[in-house]
């Protein structure tokens, strides 16, 4: 049951990140760094973090019995946000040899999502 779970939130996840990588594609302009996959990584985190806010009220290690943690925590916003497609983007501006926008591109990811999910966190801790 409990791969089901993962199944279920993972393709939701995926479907929504596609879908809203699209739509911020459209309505933004060619940066300088990659946007759509940052936007979709950092606002992740944050429903990751209201998530673990709402429901744990702590960063939790032993829930992977927990059907809710299964389906929302790893399924969905495991698919939702993708480290694989940062990686991508990531390694095109070394390639290109694009410096300054892979370090703003890196920093803001990973500072951006970190901070995010902190934020959505603490939200419910107040």
């Amino acid at each position: 049951m409990s791969i089901l779970y993962v199944a279920l939130g993972g393709g939701t996840g995926a479907i929504c990140r596609y879908l809203l990588g699209l739509w911020i594609k459209t309505k933004t302009k060619q940066r300088f760094i990659p946007t759509a996959m940052l936007y979709v990584n950092v606002l992740g985190s944050f429903g990751l973090g209201l998530f673990f806010g709402m429901i744990y009220n702590e960063v939790p290690f032993m829930v992977y019995e927990d059907p809710l943690f299964l389906l929302i925590g790893i399924g969905f916003f495991g698919a939702f946000t993708t480290f694989s497609t940062f990686s991508i983007e990531a390694s095109a501006l070394l390639q290109k040899q694009k410096w300054t926008g892979l370090v703003q591109y890196v920093g803001l990811s990973i500072g951006g999502s970190l901070a995010a999910f902190l934020i959505g966190m603490f939200l419910f801790r107040l």
